[in-house]
């Protein structure tokens, strides 16, 4: 035997980690996911029902709650239509429908991503910019009457700032709305109720109520007078300072913290 050989250092011994727990998905996504499948394998269209609550018991081997929970998950993001005492049934396909699926994935998005907040700002820039000037370009004078009703409604909600929030996203809707393209509705309160939603400290900033209402009326101004370069410069002018008081107030969010 060498005489070296008790001297030689052991091979690198491998320190086992202990095992990463995998989350068990919950049944009702399982069901969801079946159902899904049910749906597309089936050619299932809008209208027709699924099949009871009992059958799909059966035919997955689950209890009621999870089937249940499943349906109203999928009622959730438009797949499907419930009614009191009746068989669920497949939902007509819309661009609202799309955007409620959409919103479940952006939730988490903007809750871990440290860059989402700031591309979702700049999405809606770069959208609304535009979107106004085609709103100046179609408007009409019905669309007008609607738009100066919407910023009077907006001006006498000043007393309550969640009301007033929520105006400020129907006066952005409504101007989405004259461009007659019916994606852009629902495309600008989406955008808006993310922000909303996961940033609600960055849109909810007491004593800036005038200034908002100071751009609105400019915007409203620029597409009465049919002025799209006008629209978009009011637009970016409004989104632009928001942004800049955004982070202002994440600044300071973050020294109090």
């Amino acid at each position: 035997m060498n005489a070296n050989a008790s001297t030689r250092p052991s091979k690198t011994m491998v320190t086992k980690r202990a095992p990463e727990q995998i989350q068990r998905r919950r049944l009702s996504q399982e069901v969801m996911d079946r159902l899904i499948s049910l749906i597309e394998d089936d050619g299932l269209t809008a209208g027709d029902q699924l099949p009871s609550e009992r059958d799909l018991m059966d035919r997955y081997g689950v209890g009621r709650p999870a089937v249940r929970e499943a349906l109203q998950n999928m009622a959730n993001v438009g797949l499907v239509t419930l009614t009191q005492g009746e068989r669920a049934r497949v939902a007509a396909p819309s661009f609202s429908n799309l955007m409620q699926a959409v919103s479940l994935t952006t939730s988490g998005i903007l809750r871990t991503s440290k860059e989402g907040l700031t591309d979702l700002k700049e999405a809606r820039l770069l959208f609304e910019s535009q979107m106004v000037r085609l709103a100046a370009e179609r408007a009409t004078n019905a669309d007008l009457e609607r738009l100066e009703q919407r910023f009077r409604d907006h001006s006498a909600a000043q007393a309550d700032l969640a009301d007033f929030l929520r105006h400020d996203m129907l006066f952005h809707r409504e101007i989405a709305a004259i461009t007659n393209n019916s994606i852009f509705p629902n495309l600008s309160e989406a955008l808006m109720g993310w922000l909303s939603e996961f940033h609600r400290h960055l849109v909810s900033v007491p004593g800036a109520e005038q200034l908002t209402l100071s751009e609105h009326e400019s915007i409203l101004v620029a597409v009465k007078a049919r002025d799209p370069d006008a629209a978009e410069t009011a637009m970016r002018n409004h989104l632009t300072r928001a942004n800049k008081l955004y982070q202002h107030i994440e600044a300071v969010s973050r020294k109090a913290t």
